[in-house]
Protein backbone atom coordinates (compact mmCIF):
# COMPACT_ATOMS: atom_id res chain seq x y z
CA UNK A 1 0.00 0.00 0.00
CA UNK A 2 1.41 3.71 -1.06
CA UNK A 3 1.28 6.47 1.88
CA UNK A 4 -1.70 7.99 0.07
CA UNK A 5 -3.99 4.75 0.25
CA UNK A 6 -3.05 4.53 4.06
CA UNK A 7 -4.13 8.26 4.36
CA UNK A 8 -7.22 7.52 2.97
CA UNK A 9 -8.18 4.37 5.45
CA UNK A 10 -7.32 6.91 8.29
CA UNK A 11 -10.08 8.83 6.45
CA UNK A 12 -12.61 6.90 6.66
CA UNK A 13 -12.07 5.15 10.25
CA UNK A 14 -14.00 6.80 12.24
CA UNK A 15 -14.70 6.03 15.80
CA UNK A 16 -17.70 7.89 16.38
CA UNK A 17 -19.33 6.17 13.56
CA UNK A 18 -17.16 2.44 13.31
CA UNK A 19 -20.42 0.88 11.83
CA UNK A 20 -20.11 3.81 8.99
CA UNK A 21 -16.21 3.02 9.27
CA UNK A 22 -16.95 -0.57 8.01
CA UNK A 23 -19.09 0.09 5.11
CA UNK A 24 -16.21 2.63 4.23
CA UNK A 25 -13.75 -0.16 4.19
CA UNK A 26 -15.38 -2.40 2.38
CA UNK A 27 -16.41 0.64 -0.58
CA UNK A 28 -12.69 0.10 -1.33
CA UNK A 29 -13.63 -3.22 -2.90
CA UNK A 30 -16.93 -2.91 -4.21
CA UNK A 31 -16.01 -4.56 -7.39
CA UNK A 32 -15.73 -7.82 -5.39
CA UNK A 33 -18.15 -7.47 -2.70
CA UNK A 34 -20.57 -6.99 -5.68
CA UNK A 35 -19.67 -10.30 -7.07
CA UNK A 36 -20.21 -11.83 -3.89
CA UNK A 37 -23.74 -10.56 -3.04
CA UNK A 38 -24.90 -12.01 -6.45
CA UNK A 39 -23.58 -15.31 -5.76
CA UNK A 40 -24.72 -15.57 -2.46
CA UNK A 41 -28.46 -14.09 -3.76
CA UNK A 42 -27.93 -17.48 -5.80
CA UNK A 43 -26.71 -19.72 -3.69
CA UNK A 44 -29.79 -18.69 -0.93
CA UNK A 45 -32.25 -19.76 -3.20
CA UNK A 46 -33.68 -22.70 -1.91
CA UNK A 47 -33.99 -21.38 1.55
CA UNK A 48 -36.99 -19.03 0.24
CA UNK A 49 -38.23 -21.64 -2.99
CA UNK A 50 -38.21 -24.88 -1.29
CA UNK A 51 -41.49 -23.69 1.13
CA UNK A 52 -43.32 -23.16 -1.74
CA UNK A 53 -41.82 -26.49 -3.24
CA UNK A 54 -43.01 -28.05 0.52
CA UNK A 55 -46.98 -26.62 0.02
CA UNK A 56 -47.02 -27.58 -3.48
CA UNK A 57 -46.30 -30.92 -2.79
CA UNK A 58 -48.79 -31.00 0.35
CA UNK A 59 -51.70 -29.29 -2.06
CA UNK A 60 -50.87 -32.66 -4.76
CA UNK A 61 -51.09 -34.86 -1.73
CA UNK A 62 -54.05 -33.42 -0.46
CA UNK A 63 -56.19 -33.31 -3.73
CA UNK A 64 -54.69 -36.80 -5.18
CA UNK A 65 -52.32 -35.83 -7.88
CA UNK A 66 -51.46 -35.88 -10.47
CA UNK A 67 -47.44 -37.74 -10.17
CA UNK A 68 -46.38 -36.14 -12.92
CA UNK A 69 -46.49 -32.24 -10.47
CA UNK A 70 -44.17 -34.25 -8.33
CA UNK A 71 -41.85 -34.83 -10.79
CA UNK A 72 -41.51 -31.35 -11.96
CA UNK A 73 -41.19 -30.30 -8.42
CA UNK A 74 -38.53 -32.64 -7.83
CA UNK A 75 -36.45 -31.52 -10.34
CA UNK A 76 -36.74 -27.64 -9.58
CA UNK A 77 -35.62 -28.86 -5.97
CA UNK A 78 -32.86 -30.40 -7.46
CA UNK A 79 -31.73 -28.02 -9.23
CA UNK A 80 -32.24 -25.40 -6.63
CA UNK A 81 -29.90 -27.01 -4.25
CA UNK A 82 -27.47 -28.31 -6.23
CA UNK A 83 -26.53 -25.09 -7.64
CA UNK A 84 -25.77 -24.01 -4.07
CA UNK A 85 -22.18 -25.73 -4.16
CA UNK A 86 -20.53 -23.36 -7.23
CA UNK A 87 -22.03 -20.40 -5.96
CA UNK A 88 -21.15 -20.33 -2.52
CA UNK A 89 -17.34 -21.27 -3.51
CA UNK A 90 -18.14 -18.37 -5.72
CA UNK A 91 -19.62 -16.00 -2.47
CA UNK A 92 -16.22 -17.18 -0.34
CA UNK A 93 -13.47 -16.71 -2.78
CA UNK A 94 -14.76 -13.28 -3.90
CA UNK A 95 -15.70 -11.70 -0.01
CA UNK A 96 -13.16 -13.40 1.76
CA UNK A 97 -10.73 -12.03 -0.71
CA UNK A 98 -11.99 -8.55 0.48
CA UNK A 99 -12.78 -9.49 3.88
CA UNK A 100 -8.63 -10.46 3.77
CA UNK A 101 -7.66 -7.57 2.19
CA UNK A 102 -9.30 -5.16 4.91
CA UNK A 103 -7.28 -6.37 7.40
CA UNK A 104 -4.37 -6.07 5.51
CA UNK A 105 -5.08 -2.69 4.64
CA UNK A 106 -6.09 -2.26 8.52
CA UNK A 107 -2.72 -3.17 9.83
CA UNK A 108 -1.02 -1.91 7.14
CA UNK A 109 -1.95 1.54 7.88
CA UNK A 110 -1.88 1.51 11.91
CA UNK A 111 1.94 0.42 11.09
CA UNK A 112 2.91 3.77 8.68
CA UNK A 113 0.38 5.87 11.34
CA UNK A 114 2.76 4.03 13.73
CA UNK A 115 5.69 5.46 11.73
CA UNK A 116 4.20 8.64 11.50
CA UNK A 117 3.28 9.34 14.80
CA UNK A 118 5.89 11.20 17.24
CA UNK A 119 8.38 9.86 19.82
CA UNK A 120 6.45 11.63 22.80
CA UNK A 121 3.19 8.83 21.48
CA UNK A 122 5.52 6.21 21.41
CA UNK A 123 6.81 7.14 24.83
CA UNK A 124 3.32 7.31 26.76
CA UNK A 125 1.84 4.11 24.55
CA UNK A 126 2.56 0.74 25.80
CA UNK A 127 3.70 -0.95 22.90
CA UNK A 128 1.72 -4.08 23.86
CA UNK A 129 -1.27 -2.38 24.06
CA UNK A 130 -0.25 -1.14 20.52
CA UNK A 131 0.48 -4.82 19.68
CA UNK A 132 -2.97 -5.55 20.76
CA UNK A 133 -4.64 -3.46 18.74
CA UNK A 134 -2.77 -3.97 15.22
CA UNK A 135 -3.44 -7.60 15.84
CA UNK A 136 -6.17 -8.73 18.20
CA UNK A 137 -8.78 -6.04 17.19
CA UNK A 138 -7.87 -6.60 13.49
CA UNK A 139 -8.82 -9.51 13.80
CA UNK A 140 -12.11 -8.92 15.66
CA UNK A 141 -13.20 -7.04 12.71
CA UNK A 142 -12.05 -9.90 10.19
CA UNK A 143 -14.21 -12.05 12.52
CA UNK A 144 -17.43 -9.69 12.68
CA UNK A 145 -17.30 -9.18 8.98
CA UNK A 146 -17.15 -13.54 8.43
CA UNK A 147 -19.54 -13.95 10.57
CA UNK A 148 -22.32 -11.30 10.44
CA UNK A 149 -22.21 -11.30 6.60
CA UNK A 150 -23.52 -14.63 5.56
CA UNK A 151 -26.41 -14.32 8.39
CA UNK A 152 -27.74 -10.89 7.57
CA UNK A 153 -27.53 -11.22 3.40
CA UNK A 154 -29.28 -14.91 4.49
CA UNK A 155 -31.68 -12.52 6.25
CA UNK A 156 -32.91 -10.40 3.46
CA UNK A 157 -32.92 -12.67 1.09
CA UNK A 158 -35.71 -14.78 3.29
CA UNK A 159 -37.18 -11.30 4.05
CA UNK A 160 -37.69 -10.38 0.28
CA UNK A 161 -38.48 -14.23 -0.53
CA UNK A 162 -40.90 -14.69 1.96
CA UNK A 163 -42.47 -11.28 1.25
CA UNK A 164 -42.73 -11.98 -2.57
CA UNK A 165 -44.14 -15.14 -2.18
CA UNK A 166 -46.65 -14.43 0.21
CA UNK A 167 -47.55 -11.65 -1.45
CA UNK A 168 -48.20 -13.64 -4.60
CA UNK A 169 -50.39 -16.59 -2.33
CA UNK A 170 -51.66 -14.83 0.41
CA UNK A 171 -51.40 -11.26 0.09
CA UNK A 172 -53.74 -10.06 3.50
CA UNK A 173 -51.16 -12.08 5.41
CA UNK A 174 -48.43 -9.93 5.34
CA UNK A 175 -48.93 -7.28 8.00
CA UNK A 176 -48.98 -10.67 10.57
CA UNK A 177 -45.36 -10.23 8.77
CA UNK A 178 -44.22 -6.96 9.85
CA UNK A 179 -44.73 -7.57 13.96
CA UNK A 180 -41.17 -8.86 13.79
CA UNK A 181 -39.59 -5.23 13.16
CA UNK A 182 -40.63 -3.60 16.06
CA UNK A 183 -39.54 -6.49 18.06
CA UNK A 184 -36.43 -6.60 16.49
CA UNK A 185 -35.91 -2.55 16.84
CA UNK A 186 -37.31 -2.65 20.67
CA UNK A 187 -34.19 -5.89 21.88
CA UNK A 188 -31.65 -3.78 19.90
CA UNK A 189 -32.68 -0.54 21.54
CA UNK A 190 -32.36 -2.59 24.90
CA UNK A 191 -28.94 -4.28 24.36
CA UNK A 192 -27.26 -1.35 22.35
CA UNK A 193 -26.24 1.31 24.95
CA UNK A 194 -24.88 -1.47 27.55
CA UNK A 195 -23.47 -3.40 25.22
CA UNK A 196 -21.19 -0.86 24.24
CA UNK A 197 -19.93 -0.09 27.47
CA UNK A 198 -19.42 -3.06 28.74
CA UNK A 199 -17.77 -4.16 25.49
CA UNK A 200 -15.33 -0.99 25.85
CA UNK A 201 -14.86 -1.95 29.55
CA UNK A 202 -13.71 -5.17 28.56
CA UNK A 203 -11.48 -4.27 25.72
CA UNK A 204 -9.92 -1.43 27.66
CA UNK A 205 -9.19 -4.51 30.60
CA UNK A 206 -7.39 -6.75 27.85
CA UNK A 207 -5.18 -3.70 27.11
CA UNK A 208 -4.07 -3.25 30.00
CA UNK A 209 -3.64 -7.16 30.65
CA UNK A 210 -1.44 -7.03 27.55
CA UNK A 211 0.61 -4.22 28.90
CA UNK A 212 0.97 -6.30 32.28
CA UNK A 213 2.57 -9.35 30.27
CA UNK A 214 4.70 -7.03 28.03
CA UNK A 215 6.03 -5.77 31.17
CA UNK A 216 6.61 -8.89 33.12
CA UNK A 217 8.42 -10.63 30.22
CA UNK A 218 10.81 -7.38 29.77
CA UNK A 219 11.48 -7.67 34.00
CA UNK A 220 11.59 -11.15 33.75
CA UNK A 221 15.84 -11.18 34.43
CA UNK A 222 15.03 -8.38 37.04
CA UNK A 223 12.06 -10.17 38.57
CA UNK A 224 14.18 -13.37 38.62
CA UNK A 225 17.37 -11.57 40.23
CA UNK A 226 15.50 -10.10 43.42
CA UNK A 227 12.77 -13.69 44.20
CA UNK A 228 9.91 -11.24 42.84
CA UNK A 229 8.19 -14.25 41.31
CA UNK A 230 5.20 -14.42 43.27
CA UNK A 231 4.81 -9.97 43.13
CA UNK A 232 5.12 -10.59 39.15
CA UNK A 233 2.38 -13.42 38.83
CA UNK A 234 0.36 -11.31 41.32
CA UNK A 235 0.68 -8.19 39.02
CA UNK A 236 -0.48 -10.14 36.11
CA UNK A 237 -2.87 -12.21 38.20
CA UNK A 238 -4.64 -8.89 39.07
CA UNK A 239 -5.03 -7.93 35.07
CA UNK A 240 -6.14 -11.12 34.56
CA UNK A 241 -8.97 -10.93 37.05
CA UNK A 242 -10.35 -7.67 35.77
CA UNK A 243 -10.42 -9.53 32.00
CA UNK A 244 -12.44 -11.95 34.31
CA UNK A 245 -15.02 -9.88 35.66
CA UNK A 246 -15.70 -7.50 33.11
CA UNK A 247 -15.52 -10.74 30.54
CA UNK A 248 -18.08 -12.58 32.94
CA UNK A 249 -20.30 -9.40 33.08
CA UNK A 250 -20.66 -9.12 29.47
CA UNK A 251 -21.10 -12.66 28.78
CA UNK A 252 -23.82 -12.27 30.99
CA UNK A 253 -25.78 -9.46 29.57
CA UNK A 254 -25.85 -11.38 25.93
CA UNK A 255 -26.81 -14.45 27.87
CA UNK A 256 -29.81 -12.75 28.56
CA UNK A 257 -29.61 -10.83 25.72
CA UNK A 258 -30.31 -13.75 23.36
CA UNK A 259 -32.57 -16.16 25.97
CA UNK A 260 -35.26 -12.90 25.56
CA UNK A 261 -34.68 -12.80 21.76
CA UNK A 262 -35.29 -16.21 21.34
CA UNK A 263 -38.08 -16.42 23.56
CA UNK A 264 -39.94 -13.70 21.52
CA UNK A 265 -39.58 -14.86 18.21
CA UNK A 266 -40.57 -18.21 18.83
CA UNK A 267 -43.77 -17.51 20.25
CA UNK A 268 -44.49 -14.95 17.59
CA UNK A 269 -43.70 -18.17 15.16
CA UNK A 270 -45.99 -20.31 17.01
CA UNK A 271 -48.81 -17.71 16.75
CA UNK A 272 -48.33 -17.11 13.71
CA UNK A 273 -48.79 -20.83 12.78
CA UNK A 274 -51.95 -20.94 14.89
CA UNK A 275 -53.42 -17.96 13.60
CA UNK A 276 -52.95 -19.60 9.55
CA UNK A 277 -54.56 -22.35 10.69
CA UNK A 278 -57.22 -21.04 12.51
CA UNK A 279 -57.94 -18.96 9.14
CA UNK A 280 -58.09 -21.71 6.89
CA UNK A 281 -60.45 -23.52 9.32
CA UNK A 282 -63.01 -21.10 9.79
CA UNK A 283 -62.65 -20.03 6.15
CA UNK A 284 -62.03 -16.31 6.90
CA UNK A 285 -60.03 -16.34 3.99
CA UNK A 286 -59.12 -19.17 1.12
CA UNK A 287 -55.88 -20.47 2.37
CA UNK A 288 -55.13 -24.28 1.56
CA UNK A 289 -53.29 -26.67 4.20
CA UNK A 290 -50.30 -26.70 1.28
CA UNK A 291 -50.09 -22.69 2.12
CA UNK A 292 -50.57 -22.89 5.91
CA UNK A 293 -47.17 -24.89 5.21
CA UNK A 294 -46.02 -22.16 3.34
CA UNK A 295 -46.69 -19.71 5.71
CA UNK A 296 -45.61 -21.01 8.67
CA UNK A 297 -42.41 -22.04 6.90
CA UNK A 298 -41.95 -18.93 6.30
CA UNK A 299 -42.48 -17.13 9.28
CA UNK A 300 -40.46 -19.48 10.91
CA UNK A 301 -37.66 -18.49 8.32
CA UNK A 302 -37.84 -14.88 9.01
CA UNK A 303 -38.19 -15.22 12.72
CA UNK A 304 -35.28 -17.86 12.61
CA UNK A 305 -33.08 -14.98 10.61
CA UNK A 306 -33.94 -12.50 12.61
CA UNK A 307 -33.37 -14.37 16.18
CA UNK A 308 -29.86 -15.08 14.25
CA UNK A 309 -29.09 -11.59 13.59
CA UNK A 310 -30.06 -10.49 17.30
CA UNK A 311 -27.59 -13.53 18.54
CA UNK A 312 -25.01 -11.72 16.42
CA UNK A 313 -25.17 -8.48 17.90
CA UNK A 314 -22.57 -8.53 20.41
CA UNK A 315 -19.74 -10.11 17.69
CA UNK A 316 -21.20 -6.57 16.29
CA UNK A 317 -20.27 -5.00 19.24
CA UNK A 318 -17.14 -6.70 19.82
CA UNK A 319 -16.20 -5.68 16.51
CA UNK A 320 -17.39 -2.00 16.20
CA UNK A 321 -15.65 -1.70 19.50
CA UNK A 322 -12.16 -3.07 18.04
CA UNK A 323 -12.92 -0.64 15.33
CA UNK A 324 -12.82 2.54 17.78
CA UNK A 325 -9.78 1.10 19.30
CA UNK A 326 -8.08 1.07 15.84
CA UNK A 327 -9.62 4.80 15.20
CA UNK A 328 -7.70 5.70 18.35
CA UNK A 329 -4.28 5.41 16.63
CA UNK A 330 -5.22 6.53 13.23
CA UNK A 331 -6.73 9.32 14.45
CA UNK A 332 -4.08 10.15 16.90
CA UNK A 333 -3.30 14.08 16.72
CA UNK A 334 -0.13 13.74 17.95
CA UNK A 335 2.10 12.98 14.06
CA UNK A 336 5.36 14.39 12.98
CA UNK A 337 4.28 16.83 10.60
CA UNK A 338 6.39 16.38 7.69
CA UNK A 339 4.60 16.17 4.22
CA UNK A 340 4.74 19.54 2.21
CA UNK A 341 7.87 20.43 3.35
CA UNK A 342 11.36 20.33 1.51
CA UNK A 343 13.57 16.94 1.29
CA UNK A 344 16.98 16.94 2.49
CA UNK A 345 18.87 15.50 -0.44
CA UNK A 346 22.35 16.36 1.15
CA UNK A 347 23.96 16.92 4.73
CA UNK A 348 27.14 18.68 5.19
CA UNK A 349 26.81 18.14 9.12
CA UNK A 350 26.88 21.75 10.28
CA UNK A 351 24.16 22.39 13.05
CA UNK A 352 23.19 25.07 14.54
CA UNK A 353 21.02 26.12 17.70
CA UNK A 354 19.47 29.65 18.68
CA UNK A 355 18.07 30.39 21.83
CA UNK A 356 16.66 26.83 21.73
CA UNK A 357 14.06 25.90 24.50
CA UNK A 358 12.17 22.87 24.87
CA UNK A 359 9.43 21.92 27.54
CA UNK A 360 7.59 18.92 27.70
CA UNK A 361 3.80 19.05 27.96
CA UNK A 362 3.11 17.69 31.52
CA UNK A 363 6.23 19.38 33.06
CA UNK A 364 6.60 23.31 34.95
CA UNK A 365 10.27 23.32 34.07
CA UNK A 366 11.64 23.44 30.63
CA UNK A 367 13.89 20.70 30.25
CA UNK A 368 16.21 23.01 28.49
CA UNK A 369 16.37 27.02 27.95
CA UNK A 370 18.16 29.55 25.88
CA UNK A 371 20.80 26.80 24.23
CA UNK A 372 23.08 29.10 21.26
CA UNK A 373 25.40 26.22 20.18
CA UNK A 374 27.31 26.18 16.71
CA UNK A 375 28.43 23.01 15.42
CA UNK A 376 30.67 22.88 12.49
CA UNK A 377 31.00 20.23 9.96
CA UNK A 378 32.21 17.03 11.42
CA UNK A 379 33.20 18.03 14.45
CA UNK A 380 32.73 15.64 17.20
CA UNK A 381 30.65 17.40 20.55
CA UNK A 382 30.07 16.04 23.90
CA UNK A 383 26.83 16.25 26.37
CA UNK A 384 27.79 15.76 30.07
CA UNK A 385 25.77 17.03 33.41
CA UNK A 386 24.26 15.48 36.12
CA UNK A 387 21.00 13.17 35.36
CA UNK A 388 18.18 15.40 34.06
CA UNK A 389 20.18 18.23 32.96
CA UNK A 390 18.73 17.93 29.22
CA UNK A 391 21.43 15.82 27.43
CA UNK A 392 19.04 13.37 25.68
CA UNK A 393 16.64 16.27 24.98
CA UNK A 394 19.73 17.72 22.97
CA UNK A 395 19.90 14.34 21.01
CA UNK A 396 16.20 14.59 19.90
CA UNK A 397 16.01 17.64 19.30
CA UNK A 398 18.57 17.56 16.35
CA UNK A 399 17.47 13.76 15.56
CA UNK A 400 13.97 15.99 15.31
CA UNK A 401 12.06 13.78 17.13
CA UNK A 402 11.47 17.13 19.52
CA UNK A 403 10.48 19.81 18.02
CA UNK A 404 11.64 23.52 19.61
CA UNK A 405 9.20 25.20 21.86
CA UNK A 406 11.50 28.65 21.15
CA UNK A 407 14.28 29.29 19.45
CA UNK A 408 15.42 27.33 15.79
CA UNK A 409 17.54 24.32 15.26
CA UNK A 410 19.32 24.77 11.96
CA UNK A 411 20.60 22.55 9.28
CA UNK A 412 23.70 23.43 6.89
CA UNK A 413 21.82 27.05 7.49
CA UNK A 414 18.57 25.79 6.59
CA UNK A 415 15.85 25.91 9.29
CA UNK A 416 15.14 22.51 10.00
CA UNK A 417 11.12 23.19 10.42
CA UNK A 418 10.95 23.76 7.18
CA UNK A 419 12.50 20.46 6.30
CA UNK A 420 11.02 16.59 5.44
CA UNK A 421 12.86 15.22 8.43
CA UNK A 422 12.28 11.87 7.65
CA UNK A 423 14.42 12.73 4.33
CA UNK A 424 17.13 13.96 6.56
CA UNK A 425 17.33 11.32 8.76
CA UNK A 426 18.67 8.79 5.81
CA UNK A 427 21.55 10.40 6.64
CA UNK A 428 22.12 10.14 10.70
CA UNK A 429 22.68 7.16 12.30
CA UNK A 430 22.04 6.05 16.75
CA UNK A 431 24.01 4.17 18.04
CA UNK A 432 21.70 4.12 21.64
CA UNK A 433 23.03 2.69 25.11
CA UNK A 434 21.33 -0.62 24.35
CA UNK A 435 21.21 -1.63 20.93
CA UNK A 436 18.14 -3.58 19.60
CA UNK A 437 18.37 -6.25 16.86
CA UNK A 438 15.32 -7.62 15.56
CA UNK A 439 15.21 -11.68 15.04
CA UNK A 440 17.11 -12.25 12.18
CA UNK A 441 20.65 -12.93 10.67
CA UNK A 442 23.93 -10.53 11.62
CA UNK A 443 23.91 -9.31 8.05
CA UNK A 444 20.19 -9.02 7.81
CA UNK A 445 20.53 -6.86 10.67
CA UNK A 446 23.53 -5.05 9.33
CA UNK A 447 22.02 -4.23 6.29
CA UNK A 448 18.31 -3.11 7.51
CA UNK A 449 16.35 -1.37 5.21
CA UNK A 450 19.13 -0.98 2.77
CA UNK A 451 17.88 -3.23 0.02
CA UNK A 452 20.70 -4.95 -2.01
CA UNK A 453 23.98 -4.02 0.07
CA UNK A 454 27.16 -5.76 -1.48
CA UNK A 455 29.48 -8.26 0.71
CA UNK A 456 32.09 -6.15 0.26
CA UNK A 457 30.37 -3.23 1.79
CA UNK A 458 29.17 -5.48 4.71
CA UNK A 459 32.45 -6.63 5.52
CA UNK A 460 34.16 -3.30 5.61
CA UNK A 461 31.52 -2.33 8.59
CA UNK A 462 32.29 -5.40 9.93
CA UNK A 463 36.08 -4.93 10.18
CA UNK A 464 35.71 -1.35 11.05
CA UNK A 465 33.70 -2.37 13.95
CA UNK A 466 35.84 -4.38 15.54
CA UNK A 467 33.09 -6.95 14.48
CA UNK A 468 34.67 -9.70 12.20
CA UNK A 469 35.79 -11.79 15.34
CA UNK A 470 32.36 -12.20 16.09
CA UNK A 471 31.11 -13.42 13.07
CA UNK A 472 34.07 -15.96 12.82
CA UNK A 473 32.85 -17.19 16.06
CA UNK A 474 29.56 -18.01 14.92
CA UNK A 475 28.44 -21.62 13.35
CA UNK A 476 27.02 -19.56 10.76
CA UNK A 477 29.09 -16.90 10.57
CA UNK A 478 26.89 -13.60 9.53
CA UNK A 479 24.17 -15.94 8.56
CA UNK A 480 23.77 -16.91 12.05
CA UNK A 481 20.57 -15.70 13.52
CA UNK A 482 20.30 -13.86 16.73
CA UNK A 483 17.38 -14.09 18.60
CA UNK A 484 14.84 -11.72 19.56
CA UNK A 485 16.72 -8.63 20.31
CA UNK A 486 19.49 -10.31 19.52
CA UNK A 487 19.76 -12.29 22.60
CA UNK A 488 22.61 -15.19 21.44
CA UNK A 489 25.36 -12.21 21.16
CA UNK A 490 26.49 -10.23 24.84
CA UNK A 491 26.07 -6.94 25.45
CA UNK A 492 29.00 -5.97 23.39
CA UNK A 493 28.68 -7.71 20.36
CA UNK A 494 25.22 -6.37 19.96
CA UNK A 495 26.62 -2.68 20.23
CA UNK A 496 29.77 -3.37 17.57
CA UNK A 497 27.26 -5.00 15.29
CA UNK A 498 24.99 -1.82 15.94
CA UNK A 499 27.72 0.41 14.33
CA UNK A 500 28.67 -1.61 12.04
CA UNK A 501 24.91 -1.18 11.22
CA UNK A 502 26.02 2.96 11.35
CA UNK A 503 28.76 2.38 9.56
CA UNK A 504 27.30 0.36 6.19
CA UNK A 505 24.96 3.36 5.92
CA UNK A 506 28.23 5.85 5.69
CA UNK A 507 25.72 8.86 7.75
CA UNK A 508 26.94 12.52 7.67
CA UNK A 509 25.59 13.12 11.49
CA UNK A 510 26.15 10.51 14.06
CA UNK A 511 24.46 10.83 17.59
CA UNK A 512 25.71 8.49 20.55
CA UNK A 513 23.80 7.88 23.20
CA UNK A 514 25.72 6.45 26.23
CA UNK A 515 26.91 4.25 23.56
CA UNK A 516 29.60 2.11 25.82
CA UNK A 517 28.00 2.69 29.38
CA UNK A 518 26.64 -1.00 29.92
CA UNK A 519 29.36 -2.57 29.06
CA UNK A 520 32.41 -4.32 31.04
CA UNK A 521 36.04 -2.79 30.26
CA UNK A 522 37.25 -4.95 27.94
CA UNK A 523 34.36 -4.50 26.01
CA UNK A 524 34.21 -0.96 25.74
CA UNK A 525 37.72 -1.05 24.75
CA UNK A 526 36.57 -2.72 21.60
CA UNK A 527 33.55 -0.78 20.99
CA UNK A 528 35.83 2.85 21.76
CA UNK A 529 37.98 1.75 19.01
CA UNK A 530 35.00 0.93 16.70
CA UNK A 531 33.56 4.48 17.39
CA UNK A 532 36.58 5.52 16.64
CA UNK A 533 36.07 4.43 12.85
CA UNK A 534 32.55 5.71 13.04
CA UNK A 535 33.17 9.08 13.64
CA UNK A 536 36.26 9.63 11.08
CA UNK A 537 35.05 12.74 9.14
CA UNK A 538 31.46 13.15 10.25
CA UNK A 539 29.42 15.51 12.77
CA UNK A 540 29.18 13.52 15.98
CA UNK A 541 27.11 14.15 18.85
CA UNK A 542 27.87 12.18 21.94
CA UNK A 543 26.17 11.72 25.36
CA UNK A 544 28.28 10.17 28.05
CA UNK A 545 28.62 9.61 31.68
CA UNK A 546 31.95 7.88 31.61
CA UNK A 547 34.27 11.54 31.06
CA UNK A 548 37.01 9.02 29.91
CA UNK A 549 35.49 7.72 26.54
CA UNK A 550 35.05 12.07 25.40
CA UNK A 551 38.51 12.85 26.08
CA UNK A 552 38.94 13.27 22.77
CA UNK A 553 35.86 15.49 21.32
CA UNK A 554 36.85 18.62 19.60
CA UNK A 555 34.52 20.38 22.21
CA UNK A 556 32.62 19.40 25.65
CA UNK A 557 29.40 21.13 26.27
CA UNK A 558 28.59 20.86 30.07
CA UNK A 559 24.48 21.28 31.34
CA UNK A 560 23.06 22.10 33.99
CA UNK A 561 19.49 22.31 34.53
CA UNK A 562 18.66 22.66 30.67
CA UNK A 563 21.50 25.50 30.64
CA UNK A 564 25.08 25.56 29.20
CA UNK A 565 27.78 26.09 32.29
CA UNK A 566 30.88 25.29 30.15
CA UNK A 567 31.90 24.94 26.81
CA UNK A 568 35.89 23.65 25.59
CA UNK A 569 38.37 20.56 25.18
CA UNK A 570 38.75 18.41 27.93
CA UNK A 571 42.02 20.15 28.75
CA UNK A 572 40.78 23.89 28.77
CA UNK A 573 37.18 22.55 31.08
CA UNK A 574 40.06 21.41 33.34
CA UNK A 575 42.25 23.52 33.69
CA UNK A 576 39.35 26.16 34.44
CA UNK A 577 38.80 23.94 37.34
CA UNK A 578 34.86 24.27 36.90
CA UNK A 579 31.87 22.30 36.76
CA UNK A 580 33.47 19.80 34.70
CA UNK A 581 36.54 19.28 36.22
CA UNK A 582 34.08 18.79 39.67
CA UNK A 583 32.83 15.96 38.04
CA UNK A 584 35.99 15.00 36.41
CA UNK A 585 37.91 14.38 39.76
CA UNK A 586 34.33 12.41 41.34
CA UNK A 587 34.85 10.13 38.46
CA UNK A 588 38.58 9.53 38.31
CA UNK A 589 38.35 9.26 42.61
Amino acid sequence: MTVKAHSRIVDEVDCRHPTRSIFRLLGRHKRGVAFAVFFFALKETPVWLLPVITGAVIDIVVSGGPASSLLLWTLIAFVALAQNFPNHLLYTRFFMRAVRQTGADLRNALASRLQSLSIGFHTRASSSIVQTKVVRDVENVEVMLQQVTHPLLSAVMVMVGALVMTAINVPAFLPVYALTIPIAVMLRAVLAKRSRERNEKFRREVEHFSARVGEMATLMPITRAHGLESTAVDRVAQGAEGVRTAGYSLDLLNGRFASLSWVSLQLLGVGCLVLAAWISISGWLPITAGQVVLLSSYFALLTGAVTGLLMLLPIVARGTESVRSIAEVLQEPDIEFNEGKSPVDAVAGGIALESVGFQFPDDDVPAITGIDLEITPGETIAFVGSSGSGKSTMLNLVLGFLRPTSGRIMLDGVDMESLDLRSFRRFVSVVPQESVLFEGSIRENIAYGLGDVSDERVLAALRDANALEIIEAQPDGWNTVVGERGARLSGGQRQRIAIARALVRDPRVLLLDEATSALDPASEAKVRDALGHLMQGRTTLVVAHRLSTIRSADRIVVLEKGRIVEVGPHDELIARNGRYAELHRVQTG
